[in-house]
């Protein structure tokens, strides 16, 4: 087996596409999958801030409810997806991703039939367990089956699929949103939301269970809690900080922005599209750029960097009166900053913890940072009484990009670390 120095060496040579070249064909198959999955996934997700405003004209709904239920998703979204590693260590990673995309989806479709807005918390909630679940399995999957030279880049090149998802949501809303009532189109873009249930029969097809992850269920199975022991006690608190911060900031960027293009900049739907569509170019690039970053320079600088950018570019975007087409292209790099460091979290999270662990470890640090990242849009909604959409956003993504920055310095480098049974 080769040493962790010989793989650090390799993980920094090659450009972002080196690992596409060289991935064997149970690599692929894992990476097209995850890579749906995931897309899918922030397809379904961001199709609820596109609609909210629709949503809260039909059913009178003020804004701090309206967060709340994007908040209840989220908590729930923690729950599951630490419930989802911890089964994933019991059951396996590809069966525990085979249900919770088919979870997820079923719920998005019966959000199309919500008919107030009671239900529609009620079935968005409970499509968070799927949501959450999720991605716990399919960062795990992919981190066990590419090769630690090119783990970051692999792992951070899936989640470039989250913006390919946010941005079919937005199509879909400009096309659904232009061929029928807006007391229509909603529910329609719920509807949408179920087609990820599709993925699974190429997942039942062509994805096996990795080697590592067998081999370490064959011994005696931690406990739920066994995170918490003294090996990986500090571990486990300093990687749900970051997790929070990284998360924290990014729900408070994404959820309300649609609304604060609206309300603020007085833009409408059609209106807001070329300003959310170049917010989503900049994310797709952040993350692929974040993918080889991670690699290069290690996960620590990626989120470092990362971390002061989305401060400086979001601070400018909320803050500043500055006219519309330079928002336009200001865009660009808030979607960058705000998402791209999200490539090395996977990688990240994989690598600090052992394998009989990973999955416990690893779904609890990100789901804690999506529990109380989760708080955020609601907060922001009820903020924005009295100090508007801008400085609410502002005010918590400063904070939250905050707390992402000093976790990092708290933590160790992982990059090219191997993995054991």
């Amino acid at each position: 087996m080769a040493s962790e120095t010989s793989v650090e060496e390799a993980a920094t040579r090659g450009g972002l596409g080196a690992f596409f070249k060289e991935m064997n064909p149970a690599e692929w198959r894992t990476f097209r999958a995850c890579a749906g999955g995931w897309g899918l996934d922030g397809m379904d997700f961001m199709i609820y801030p596109l609609v909210i405003g629709t949503i809260m004209h039909q059913w009178s709904v003020a804004p701090g409810p309206a967060g709340l239920a994007a908040t209840l998703t989220l908590l729930a979204s923690a729950v599951g997806g630490w419930i989802a590693g911890y089964v994933s260590d019991r059951i396996g990673r590809v069966r525990v991703l085979q249900i919770t995309i088919l979870w997820f989806s079923a719920f998005s479709l019966l959000s199309a039939l919500a008919q107030n807005f009671d239900q529609l918390v009620i079935t968005r909630t409970l499509l968070g367990f799927g949501f959450g679940g999720e991605w716990a399995a399919g960062a795990i999957l992919m981190g066990e089956v590419i090769r630690p030279a090119y783990r970051g880049r692999a792992v951070g090149s899936v989640q470039s699929a989250w913006a390919v998802g946010w941005g079919l949501a937005v199509l879909s809303q400009a096309i659904v949103f232009s061929l029928a009532p807006a007391a229509i189109a909603w529910r329609v873009m719920f509807a949408i939301g179920a087609l990820p249930a599709l993925l699974v029969l190429y997942l039942r097809r062509n994805v096996a269970e990795p080697a590592i992850a067998i081999a370490a269920r064959r011994n005696a199975s931690p406990g739920l809690l066994a995170i918490f022991g003294r090996e990986t006690l500090l571990v486990t608190i300093l990687g749900a900080l970051l997790s929070t911060g990284a998360q924290g900031g990014y729900y408070a960027i994404t959820f309300w922005m649609p609304t604060f293009l609206k309300v603020d900049r007085h833009l409408s739907i059609v209106g807001s599209t070329p300003y959310l569509a170049v917010l989503i170019l900049g994310s797709f690039v952040g993350y692929l750029t974040g993918a080889w970053l991670s690699d290069r320079l290690g996960r620590r600088m990626l989120f470092l960097i990362f971390s002061a950018g989305a401060i400086i570019t979001i601070v400018t975007y909320t803050q500043i009166d500055i006219p519309n087409d330079a928002m336009l292209i200001l865009g660009f790099p808030v979607g960058f900053f705000a998402s791209g460091y999200f490539s090395g979290m996977g990688p990240f999270l994989t690598e600090l913890f052992p394998t009989r662990l990973r999955g416990s470890g690893q779904g609890f640090c990100y789901n804690f940072g999506r529990g109380l990242g989760a708080l955020f849009p609601a907060l922001i909604g009820f903020l924005t009484k009295s100090v508007g959409y801008g400085n609410a956003i502002a005010i918590f993504a400063v904070t939250a990009y905050t707390l992402f920055f000093l976790a990092a310095l708290a933590l160790p480098e992982t990059r090219g670390r191997v993995l054991t049974a």
